[in-house]
């Protein structure tokens, strides 16, 4: 079975680029300081904090909330994903 070419990764400048004191501004501060390259969500969250807490708190609850799978499997599952969609988790 042939792979699919990873798709070309889609950058956002104006959102990359923005500065933010608030929490998720740190963490990308910390990553980068730690010579990591933070991922992408962060600068969205960063960009616009008040408009992704919904994101935010949906994705906490599907990934910690109530479930018969364990957090451990649903962490395992959206890596699989990750990786079947190329996209570094």
């Amino acid at each position: 079975m042939m792979k699919s070419p990873a798709p070309e990764p889609m950058y956002l400048p104006d959102v990359e680029s923005h500065e933010s004191d608030g929490h998720y501004g740190k963490m990308i501060a910390m990553a980068r300081a730690g010579g990591m390259t933070p991922p992408g969500i962060w600068h969205l969250f960063a960009f616009k904090p008040r408009m992704t807490d919904a994101l935010s708190a949906f994705t906490h609850e599907v990934m910690r909330g109530p479930s018969p799978l364990s957090a451990g499997l649903r962490e395992l599952i959206a890596a699989y994903t990750s990786r079947r969609n190329a996209c570094v988790f």
